[in-house]
């Protein structure tokens, strides 16, 4: 799979901007929502190619906006990547329990997130 567009998902404008920075920075089309339910609305709308997906976030968390993704049939093939500060073994296997590919912990490593979304 081609991974082109990209959507982040992060209540946080630090962590949106630098993760924008970073991934248009290596060629890819960049999309940002600030809350699980605009993430999930973003998704369906753009489909973008992948998903980067905040936990800790108002309203809809990560995770269940996650599952949401995971089980709609018109997002379900999209994958996720969830980053966030939650870094317990825990979180991890309850994030992908939750349908997500891959888990990272933030402060994400550039490198680290170029290479898993090279590997997709």
């Amino acid at each position: 799979m081609t991974i082109r567009k990209i959507l982040v998902v992060d209540d946080s404008p630090t962590e949106r901007h630098v993760l924008k920075i970073l991934l248009t920075g290596h060629g890819y089309e960049v999309i940002t929502a600030e809350s699980g339910e605009e993430g999930i609305a973003k998704a369906r709308s753009e489909l973008p190619d992948l998903i980067l997906m905040d936990v800790v976030m108002p309203g809809l968390n990560g995770y269940q906006a996650t599952r949401t993704l995971t089980r709609d049939p018109l997002t379900r093939n999209i994958p996720v990547i969830v980053c966030t500060t939650k870094g317990q073994e825990t979180d991890r296997i309850w994030g992908l329990r939750q349908g997500a590919q891959d888990y990272l912990v933030k402060p994400v490593n550039g490198q680290e997130l170029l290479a898993k979304i090279a590997a997709l």
